[in-house]
Formats: structure tokens, C-alpha cells, sequence
């Protein structure tokens, strides 16, 4: 299967690793942002040998090379609606996709905005190709690995799935100070605080749960606290002062049969020692499944080494390879708008090699 990368970042990168590893994928295009990366070698832009495949910027010279599938892995502006306009060009011309970009539409029925959804399933129709975004939260831990966790179910009261995470290694300032508030004293407001900002972020994997398990979500209900840090935090993208906020925790709680039943919780702190009272973990990237019924069931699943950047490269490397493995059952699917529910486990070929 021929196989072009979108986008050559952290989780590009290591799309185009593992793309040229494999027997049944073949590289044939990169498509990059910046002017100085066109032309590079994709080997070089990835960080390995050279690979014979060089950049470019051109979008029409990459669907004109007819690939099976698009691994669209652009971040920053090119992020969920920003990248419609070339999932709409590359379902048109036939060419499969699978993203980590738009996590909102890894369960597609819920997209925050119809008139793309519908935009985006007419496309990939006419142009009998497929789409599929995935990652690992949301796109696995907070949803798929949650849907297996219950196959061992008798009833449940209420299923949460949880990200504990320390990310003083996330250079984006404007990510972090603006969008979610980090260094800010208690009275600013960032994205995060916007009312129905948390519900939109994460009623996907919240729908597919849902779905997955034959109920209704009747609503999505949001909320937002903020500890403050106690002394200067030195961080990735600058420093966090004393007394401005040095830990967030996001929830969005889906309601069914009139109660609180599928909760998707995050936890971020700028250093182990902010907010004590909240979820912990001795790993820098920590998931959890937890059910309440019967049985109780408890699933924590960590990353990567334990402590320093190795969780963050591995979280990378796992978002990576849940749309890289997935490609071969993308190409094979039906026409249309997938999400984990209509493709078997995307379970990964030639790992042994």
C-alpha cells in the first residue's frame, strides 16, 4: 500500500519511521509546512537514514501520485477544523485517510460541526475512500480501551476514563498559558474556561462509549478547576510564576438513563508536587479505566519510562502507530466516516520483523 505522511512533527516523524519498516507500506510522498524543509529527504526529516522520498509543499503533486492512504499528522493551525479542506480534497480524489489531528472526529456522528461532517461523508462517498482519526486519548485509552475493559460486564453504574499527566516538557506557550490557563493568575479566562469548550472537546469519545454500548447520551456536562503553583515552576515554554496556576483538571461527565455514567477526566500539572489532593501518579503519563459495577475493574496503563521525556515520546510514538496500524483495515473499510466501531482491532502486522 503506497502511503503518503502528512506533516513531518513528532508523531509524523515517527509515522515515517515506522512506514518505511514495514513490508506491506511503501513511502511515497511527505507533505511539510515550512519552506526550508521542502526538498529534505523525509529519511533525514524523520530523523533516520535517508529514505530516497524527498519533501514537498505542493499538495496536488502528492494526490497526483494516487497513494492508498494519507497518514495526516499536521499539528498547530492545520488542527481539526483548520484540516477539513484537505480531507476534503484527498477523499474526493480517492485516497484514504487516517489522522491524528482531528481528535473530534474519532467518533464522526458526534462532529461539532454537521455541515463539515456531512461535507466530509458526501467526499469520501464520491470518492469511495475512507476516513479514520485516532490517537491514544482520545482515539485508545479513552475510549476503546474503556469498550474492551467492559466486555467483562455484568452492569455498570459508571465507566471513567482518566489522563494523569505531568507535561512541564510542552513547549507550545500559547497551548498552555492561553488554551489552558498554565502561569495565569486565577481571574484569567483561557479556551478551556469558554462555556461548552470541555463538553465539545470531548463528547467524541464519550458518544462512542456510548454507542459502543447501545445507550443514549442524553447530555455532556462540564468542568474546570485550577490549583496554583506554590513556588516558580522553570517549564518547557517558560516559567510558571508563583501564585498563577500550575495544575488543571478538565471533566466532562455524559449522562444516560438520567445519571452521570461515562466520565472522561484529565489531570495536567507543571510539577508532581502542585495540587496533592488530586489523582496522582509515580508516571509522567498515566491512564485509567475505572469501572463502577460488576465487576469493579481498574485498568492503568503507563507509557514509556516512568519519569523525564520518555512518556511524552512514547505517548508520540503510540498516537503515531494507532493510525499507521490501522491503515491496511482504512484501505479495506467501506466508503464513508469510520471510527473504532466499524473496523476490527487494528491490530499491527510484521512487529517481529
Amino acid at each position: 500500500m503506497r502511503v503518503v505522511v502528512w506533516s513531518t512533527g513528532g508523531v509524523g516523524a515517527v509515522a515515517i519511521d515506522a512506514i518505511s519498516r514495514r513490508p506491506d507500506l511503501e513511502l511515497v510522498g511527505v507533505w511539510v509546512h515550512s519552506p526550508e524543509k521542502v526538498g529534505k529527504d523525509a529519511g533525514e526529516l524523520a530523523g533516520i537514514e535517508p529514505l530516497g522520498v524527498a519533501a514537498t509543499h505542493d499538495a496536488d503533486a502528492l494526490i497526483a501520485l494516487a497513494p492508498d492512504c494519507v497518514v495526516y499528522a499536521a499539528s498547530g493551525p492545520e488542527r481539526d477544523g483548520a484540516a477539513v479542506p484537505d480531507y476534503l480534497r484527498l477523499l474526493q480524489a480517492g485516497i484514504n485517510v487516517v489522522s491524528t489531528s482531528s481528535t473530534s472526529l474519532v467518533y464522526p456522528p458526534s462532529y461539532f460541526a454537521p455541515d463539515w461532517r456531512e461535507q466530509l461523508e458526501v467526499a469520501a462517498k464520491s470518492g469511495g475512500a475512507s476516513f479514520y482519526a485516532s490517537g491514544i486519548f482520545p482515539g485508545f485509552a479513552s475510549d476503546q480501551l474503556a469498550l474492551l475493559m467492559t466486555t467483562q460486564s455484568k452492569n455498570i453504574r459508571c465507566i471513567t476514563a482518566s489522563e494523569i499527566a505531568l507535561n512541564d516538557h510542552y513547549p507550545v506557550a500559547d497551548v498552555m498559558m492561553d488554551g489552558m490557563g498554565f502561569g495565569r493568575p486565577m481571574d484569567f479566562e483561557p479556551m478551556l474556561s469558554q462555556p461548552g469548550f470541555i463538553e465539545m472537546a470531548w463528547k467524541a469519545p464519550i458518544h462512542l462509549i456510548a454507542s459502543g454500548l447501545g445507550v443514549e447520551v442524553e447530555r455532556v456536562n462540564g468542568s474546570l478547576d485550577r490549583q496554583l503553583a506554590d513556588r516558580d515552576i522553570d517549564v518547557a515554554f517558560g516559567t510558571i510564576k508563583a501564585g498563577t496556576c500550575g495544575a488543571v483538571r478538565t471533566r466532562a461527565a455524559g449522562v444516560a438513563n438520567g445519571r452521570e455514567a461515562i466520565v472522561i477526566e484529565h489531570v495536567i500539572r507543571m510539577a508532581r508536587d502542585v495540587a496533592p489532593d488530586w489523582p496522582t501518579s509515580d508516571c509522567d503519563a498515566t491512564y485509567r479505566v475505572d469501572i463502577d459495577g460488576d465487576p469493579d475493574i481498574h485498568c492503568v496503563l503507563t507509557l514509556g519510562e516512568a519519569e523525564g521525556h520518555g512518556a511524552g515520546r512514547a505517548a508520540m510514538a503510540s498516537t503515531a502507530m494507532r493510525v499507521v496500524n490501522a491503515i491496511p483495515y482504512v484501505v479495506g473499510a467501506r466508503p464513508g466516516l469510520l471510527s473504532s466501531l466499524d473496523i476490527p482491532m487494528t491490530l499491527p502486522r510484521h512487529v517481529f520483523d
